[in-house]
């Protein structure tokens, strides 16, 4: 029964992640396509996409890190860095759509280019969710959910401490020789 539940909440706490990712990256996404546009008229297209990705992805990121994963805080360098290499992926992805675009009509109005624009980064930003959700913030989720749990935390062989629920250790018996020890 407890399995059922906790596979609920995983559920409906990824459906509420992804919920506050499509609000504000997707706020985040539909400013930064008025905003390729607004610089492609002065500058290549590829140099503004690049742009407005870096500072879209800074600001998209520090967002993520207070609403989206629930780290609390200000985003780390490190996931600021991991972030990053996840919206060069997206860039990737929103150069080839246009690239493709521009390869199958001669000269794609803005309707059509954003359109073409918005889907890609829609495409890419699915992807995204998953690796931010799962990678990037990870362990700042996996820690602040501990103690609302009622969890304790451990030290894993590596030494690193690391949530435990109390539903696990229910009925069994310690066999780290520190516990063990202390036990005694």
């Amino acid at each position: 029964m407890e399995t059922v539940q906790s596979g609920r909440r995983t559920a409906s706490g990824a459906f509420a992640s992804f919920a506050r990712f499509v609000l504000c990256g997707g706020g985040v996404g539909v400013a930064s396509s008025f905003a390729v546009a607004a610089l492609a008229s002065w500058t290549p297209w590829v140099l503004a996409n690049a742009l407005t990705t870096a500072v879209s992805t800074l600001l998209a990121t520090e967002l993520h890190a207070r609403f989206t994963f629930g780290a609390g805080g200000h985003a780390t360098r490190r996931q600021h860095a991991q972030s990053a290499g996840s919206a060069a992926a997206a860039y990737a992805v929103t150069c080839v759509a246009m690239f493709v675009l521009r390869q199958l009509v001669a000269t794609p109005g803005a309707v059509l280019e954003q359109v073409v624009y918005l889907s890609a980064t829609g495409l890419a930003g699915v992807a995204r969710f998953a690796v931010l959700r799962l990678v990037v913030f990870a362990r700042n989720r996996s820690e602040a959910a501990a103690p609302a749990s009622g969890g304790s935390r451990v030290a894993d062989a590596a030494g690193a401490a690391r949530p435990v629920h109390p539903a696990t250790t229910r009925g069994t018996a310690p066999t780290d020789p520190a516990t063990l020890c202390r036990a005694a």
